[in-house]
């Protein structure tokens, strides 16, 4: 899907500018390539978007910009877009409007006087947008569509039809609340929290909790939430939830230091750590790291659980996530810029066995350069690659590619170039193709470790590596027409406006 947006992205709703700014610097980590913020008042909205990580606009300014009197509350967004032109960064960025009046400013947009904003995190299906009628949209986003959809329908009905995936916020000006919908999955997370004496609304609590915050509730799937002006909060189920929580949110998305419905996304990587132990214990192994930075909590888990030392080897000059740029050669500059190993390290490691632990192996990228370090300027005699995440992206015995198709950069029918590096191997065969010796997580030792913690294998989404998929059955998406959504999906990619937000 060439000219698809596959994202992860993060969100939230405060009820001041400041807020709003310090909740997105702390959900950073789930998009550095936009940023956007819409400040709504009383029968207004304006919206400012721009390039590049939070920071590159100042809060001070954005202040002048929004002068507080006239705004009560304010949505921000940050974003990773993984495959449109990189000149329709800003168009593609969030908030997405209708109405409005826009004065492009090159490297931000800002937007006055608009009818209705959203934010989203996630990825809803083309199939749902086919009575839609899109002929006035200014992005090839699902964002605006779902905009389109929800001032037809209204948010109930919306609910009630779109199975998923999305958390997302509504601003709308006939109305004095802000409107947040979680689909009845609770395949993209978000959370109510607590500030200053008003409720608000992000991805992940370490928003709340890291800029003096309190976390209050994990959204309800199926539910809609009111945000009035005054910080006050309503709210009405729905629809019943059907959970599929996305696994990958623990194992790769996630702060390490956020808890995700209930579930400690640092317990979660040690069991995993633990769960690897049992599965994988080389006896030539000498020593333990890990590819900076998400792996470290489940190799200092493994390291204890196997009793070898624990190393670290590696480090990065930026927090950024080469998973995140916008093609293969923005990903693989990120990873040859910021990947280096630590100084004096060669003269510890040269001739030993090391377990190199892994979140995941989606491309082979970051790997294939860590194992270019690892032999050439550290001098290892061996590493393995030990994987916490299973393969990604197979095609199981029903036939059907997997990959993401809700909101992760992880599509089934990837470019050329960009393909999984599992798909059509087996382990044997991709332990060749990186140049080391390859171990994955089983299956079943994955969900055991969800399992343990009391999250059931039929609350999580497994899709991309092999299980069902997490909307059939799921209202109008039964289980025989999930074939007939991915060859939609096939054909949007050759043509179909719409990019997935």
């Amino acid at each position: 899907m060439e000219d698809a947006v596959r994202h992860n992205c993060g969100f939230c709703v405060a009820h001041t500018l400041h807020d709003a700014y310090s909740f997105l610097r702390s959900l950073q980590h789930r998009g550095r390539e936009a940023a956007g913020i819409a400040a709504v008042g009383e029968g207004r909205i304006d919206v400012i978007k721009w390039a590049g990580g939070v920071d590159r606009f100042d809060v001070t300014d954005l202040h002048k910009i929004f002068p507080s009197p006239n705004y009560h509350t304010y949505m921000a967004h940050v974003r990773y877009a993984t495959r449109g032109s990189k000149e329709k960064i800003l168009d593609d960025a969030h908030p997405h409007v209708l109405g409005g009046q826009v004065e492009d400013r090159g490297n931000h947009i800002l937007i006055r006087d608009c009818e209705m904003a959203a934010v989203h995190n996630g990825q809803v299906d083309l199939s749902h947008f086919s009575d839609v009628d899109l002929s006035r949209s200014k992005s090839s986003c699902d964002t605006e569509a779902l905009l389109y959809m929800y001032r037809r329908d209204g948010e109930h009905e919306f609910l009630r039809k779109v199975p998923g995936a999305y958390a997302m916020a509504i601003a709308d000006w006939r109305k004095r609340d802000v409107i947040v919908m979680r689909d009845r999955t609770g395949i993209k997370p978000g959370v109510l929290g607590w500030k200053d004496g008003k409720y608000g609304v992000a991805s992940e609590d370490i928003a709340f909790r890291k800029n003096g915050g309190d976390f209050i509730e994990d959204l309800d799937p199926g539910a809609i939430y009111y945000l009035s002006p005054e910080g006050d909060f309503s709210k009405e189920s729905i629809i019943e939830p059907q959970r599929a929580h996305c696994f990958f949110e623990w194992n790769y998305i996630a702060d390490v230091d956020s808890n995700l419905n209930h579930l400690s996304v640092r317990r979660v990587r040690e069991v995993l750590g633990e769960i690897l132990a049992e599965e994988f214990r080389p006896p030539d192994a000498d020593v333990v790291t890990f590819l900076p930075r998400c792996p470290e909590v489940a190799a200092r888990s493994y390291a204890r659980s196997v009793g070898l030392p624990f190393v670290p080897m590696f480090y990065k000059m930026r927090g950024e996530r080469s998973f995140q740029g916008s093609n293969a050669e923005d990903r693989k500059q990120s990873i040859d810029s910021n990947l280096h190993v630590l100084p004096g390290m060669r003269s510890q490691v040269a001739g030993k066995t090391v377990v190199l632990i892994d979140d995941s192996i989606v491309r082979g990228n970051n790997s294939l350069r860590a194992r270019d370090l690892l032999y050439e300027q550290l001098g290892v005699k061996k590493a393995y690659l030990v994987s916490y995440t299973p393969p990604i992206g197979i095609l199981p015995d029903d036939g059907i590619a997997r990959g993401c198709m809700f909101g992760v950069d992880m599509p089934p029918n990837p470019p050329a170039g960009e393909g999984f590096i599992a798909r059509g191997r087996d382990t044997e065969q991709i332990s060749q193709k990186m140049g080391m010796p390859v171990f994955y997580v089983s299956v079943p030792g994955m969900l055991r470790a969800f399992q343990h913690l009391g999250l059931e294998n039929d609350d999580l989404c497994t899709y991309c590596i092999g299980g069902d998929h997490p909307f059939a059955g799921c209202g109008p998406l039964a289980k025989e027409e999930v074939k007939d959504q991915l060859d939609l999906l096939s054909i949007s990619s050759e043509g179909e406006p719409i990019k997935a937000d």
